[in-house]
């Protein structure tokens, strides 16, 4: 890759913290004048990536490099970066305008020049004769601009932002995402925001980073990361999604809830297993008519303020969210049409569950740290090296953790129309995919059993 035309070059970082790995392999590359937002769910690792680019921490692996210069080992106050923390970190007992000169001050800069830069800093964060206010009297979305301005006031080649405006009510936060923009636009300088909340960054980013469990998941342009999902995490994360199970039957007809439709995609072979994504305002929904491509019944009707939502199930059983402007009554006869083009086809990241393990003798095998009792394995040996896989619905989760093999907990919970396909991290770390139709929440303990009949197992 030719990385010339690149502000910031961050190149397979990786970070543990114990056991626990927080970014692995993690590889970004921003152009001079991007709005760059890193976004995922809590604990996906953006926090601990924007600072070790801003130097507050430091990477097991990885170069960093700024302008073209490497930064790996230079201290924060010596990198071309300034950071906009959640916690705006002001000093309660300096007022507005010795707040914003405090960095022009450490660095001995002549008085004048310091009230000309923090006037002009004031004027473009809108708080002009805000200079001798004491900040504790500011409200947050005022704190906010002030931690804005003092951070723009050095001349940063790069401003990290991180999560600045969770701590602002939504009305404020709306406001202030439309004045950084803004304020991007004027400056000219590279901005990279820490965001969990996905509408913050599709609104305000140039490139949209999507990050989770310390992988970076997709990168690209606002509307390609919602219109062309990388995988059903994405599709799901980046606004509301209908994710369904499907086959390819093959180029342009893919099959779903039972029946075939007519699609755009193709290259993904004949009968092959994929995710079908559908967002809610690409249905047709309409009273029950005979021109239809399927029909069901209104289960649920929400007015969300420009439109309705509602639930839809299908005759056979699948449930589907819809968006749109006319609202159906509950249990009302539907007909839905999709178009082609709005049928977004995904290639499956994995079609069961597939572990190394190891054979302990002809029926018991290893896998995930675990012994699990398994089908007699004749004439594989004990200690022998194998590959087993087992069924996403062959998996079994307990309320109590005691009546399993083994504990883990829940880590994603992704909705497939007729039931739920969840992560599982288990005790040794190992993910484990299950499909289920009982209710578990994010995080919860769970007890885990697979029966020896489904556990398939081959030589290496």
């Amino acid at each position: 890759m030719n990385n010339s035309n690149f502000i910031i070059e961050l190149s397979h970082i990786s970070k543990s913290f114990g056991e626990k790995v927080v970014l692995d392999d993690v590889s970004l590359y921003v152009k001079k004048g991007e709005f760059v937002t890193i976004l995922g769910p809590s604990g996906c690792g953006k926090t601990t990536l924007l600072r070790i680019l801003a130097g507050f921490g430091t990477a097991d692996e990885g170069e960093i490099k700024i302008g073209g210069a490497d930064i790996t080992n230079v201290p924060p106050h010596e990198r071309p970066v300034n950071t906009v923390f959640q916690r705006y970190a002001l000093f309660p007992h300096l007022n507005v305008y010795d707040n914003i000169a405090f960095g022009l001050k450490l660095k001995k800069v002549k008085e004048d020049e310091i009230e000309t830069r923090v006037r002009k800093a004031l004027k473009m964060v809108g708080m002009t004769d805000y200079e001798w206010r004491d900040v504790n009297s500011l409200s947050g979305g005022q704190q906010q601009r002030v931690a804005i301005a003092r951070a723009i006031i050095n001349r940063p080649q790069v401003l990290l932002l991180d999560e600045p405006l969770a701590a602002l009510d939504l009305k404020m936060r709306k406001d202030m995402q439309m004045e950084l923009k803004e304020m991007h636009k004027t400056l000219g300088i590279t901005f990279v925001y820490v965001t969990h909340d996905q509408e913050e960054a599709l609104t305000l980013s140039d490139t949209i980073v999507v990050m989770s469990e310390g992988k970076v998941q997709q990168i690209g342009t606002p509307i390609d990361i919602y219109n062309e999902p990388k995988n059903s995490f994405v599709a799901d994360f980046i606004g509301e999604s209908n994710i369904l199970n499907g086959t390819m039957v093959k180029d342009k007809l893919v099959r779903f809830m039972g029946q075939e439709f007519e699609c755009v995609d193709k290259g993904m072979g004949e009968n092959a297993p994929v995710d079908v994504v559908i967002r809610p305002e690409d249905v047709y929904i309409m009273a029950k008519t005979d021109s239809g491509m399927f029909e069901g019944v209104v289960q649920s009707c929400i007015f969300k303020g420009v439109h309705y939502e509602m639930l839809v199930t299908t005759p056979n059983g699948y449930e589907i969210m819809i968006q749109d402007y006319n609202a159906f009554e509950v249990g009302q006869q539907v007909s839905m049409i999709i178009k082609p083009s709005d049928i977004h086809v995904m290639q499956k990241e994995r079609i069961c569950n597939t572990f190394e393990g190891s054979m302990i003798d002809s029926t018991h095998v290893e896998i995930m740290g675990k012994e699990f009792v398994c089908n007699e394995q004749v004439g594989i040996e004990g200690g022998e090296k194998v590959e087993v896989e087992v069924a996403f619905d062959k998996v079994e989760l307990m309320d109590n953790k005691e009546d399993g093999t083994m504990v883990g907990d829940v880590r994603f919970i992704l909705y497939k129309g007729d039931h739920y396909h969840l992560t599982i991290r288990t005790e040794n770390g190992s993910n484990l995919y299950v499909d289920t139709h009982d209710v578990w929440d994010d995080r919860d303990i769970v007890g885990i059993k697979i029966q020896p009949e489904d556990i398939k197992i081959k030589r290496v």
